[in-house]
């Protein structure tokens, strides 16, 4: 008993250290995102001569790079794990942001799309991180892991809108190229602290285990449909009204790209910081119950953004897509990392991961087109029923667990 008491506690401390050093690289490294973001739709509506409902198609490009990095770092870490996985993504945004600084220099719209493929392409890496910290904890431990991970965007949050503040102007003559130079260094203290990582090679398969099952066979449980597609609900409506906010900000309503800037900057402060308790909440009250919250805070982002175009609108709107976000898409990743054994983790992950930030990138190339041509107020008015059919989902997902596994029990996270 003893023995099985210290072994817990030694692979919790094992945990606890990897949790530390992935939470660290995220603040720095995840600053990229809310960088990238922010600036994205205005430099590239800056750089269009015409047409300028591709204004935000630099920030699809990021997304769309989110997509294909979920798939190379499956492939890298194949062959060289993930600690070698995780130092690639930094060098990859080094790349990105030294080519987006040259497009900017040269005036170069479709470069400068290109630049933030790259960009996007790291933060895909750096998506993986949550699902390293679950995969490398306890069962008992998932939920808090993914949660703490997340809380290093609380850091991100401030870095990253306020080096896209105080840099924007800082290339005479060249505006927004400081701010994705500063990107450089970031990727650079990141792949310091990623080389500390001792990370467990999760997909071996340990001699007492089943068979990995195919990944049509795990991809089709109602669990692991119900997890992407909340994950997938979440994250795509963060990332169409994130997105397109910008612009009905600056272009929409004539506010200055500071007071937009630090509206990302609260919505993504929003997004992380209910991380330091939505683990435990989780635990507590159900993974279920928790992403069900964030789809109805989600459809109240909707009803603040419709009631008027003052800066508070704007604002609270971002702020509660923010929280509604932490809350869906933490627990999403809950539901999606229960449903699979550790030698399964990478192929599905990977899956996962690829179909969610297509269409995450497909719902960003569509928020400047629909801004463009209907308006602020219609994209507010899709939330609700991407909302209602996830949390259909959820309902009928409840109703087929047996009673020991209700959303009250934390039981549901077994490997």
């Amino acid at each position: 008993m003893d023995a099985a008491v210290g072994s817990i506690e030694t692979a919790l401390a094992k945990a606890k250290r990897n949790v530390a050093i992935l939470t660290a690289a995220q603040a720095v490294q995840g600053a990229v995102a809310p960088i990238s973001i922010s600036l994205a739709a205005l430099a590239g509506y800056q750089l269009l001569a015409a047409d300028k409902s591709l204004a935000t198609a630099p920030a699809t490009g990021f997304n769309v790079g989110t997509a294909i990095g979920a798939a190379l770092i499956a492939l890298v870490t194949r062959y060289a794990g993930r600690k070698q996985a995780f130092i690639l993504g930094g060098l990859i945004a080094c790349g990105g942001a030294l080519l987006a600084a040259t497009a900017l220099i040269k005036g170069s719209f479709w470069l400068f799309a290109v630049a933030l493929l790259l960009l996007g392409a790291s933060s895909g890496f750096v998506q993986k991180f949550r699902f390293a910290a679950a995969d490398a904890s306890p069962s008992f431990f998932k939920p808090k892991a993914i949660s703490w991970i997340l809380i290093g965007g609380v850091v991100s949050a401030v870095i990253g809108p306020q080096i896209a503040i105080w840099l924007r102007e800082s290339l005479p003559g060249i505006p927004f190229a400081g701010a994705f130079l500063a990107i450089i260094p970031l990727a650079l203290i990141s792949i310091a602290i990623l080389s500390r990582l001792k990370l467990p090679n999760v997909g071996e398969k340990h001699p007492d285990s089943k068979p990995a099952r195919p990944l049509t066979e795990i991809i089709g449980t109602q669990r692991f449909i119900t997890g992407m597609l909340c994950g997938i609900g979440s994250y795509a409506l963060m990332t169409f009204m994130m997105t397109g906010a910008p612009l009905a900000m600056v272009v929409g309503c004539g506010y200055s790209p500071e007071m937009s800037t630090l509206g990302i900057q609260w919505h993504v402060l929003a997004m992380f910081g209910p991380s330091f308790f939505t683990g435990h909440l989780i635990t507590r009250l159900g993974v279920e119950r928790i992403v069900a919250t964030g789809l109805i805070i989600l459809m109240g982002c909707a009803v603040v953004a419709v009631l008027g175009t003052a800066i508070w609108n704007f604002w609270g709107a971002l702020i509660l897509l923010g929280i509604g976000w932490n809350f869906g898409f933490i627990g999403s990743t809950a539901i999606v990392a229960s449903s699979y054994r550790p030698e399964e983790a990478d192929k599905v992950q990977g899956f996962h991961d690829i179909f969610l930030f297509t269409v995450v990138a497909l719902a960003s190339l569509s928020s400047g087109k629909v801004f463009n041509s209907q308006g602020w107020n219609v994209m507010a008015y899709t939330i609700w029923p991407v909302c209602i059919v996830c949390l259909v989902a959820l309902v009928m997902l409840i109703r087929k667990m047996p009673p020991k596994a209700q959303p009250a029990q934390p039981s549901i996270y077994q490997d």
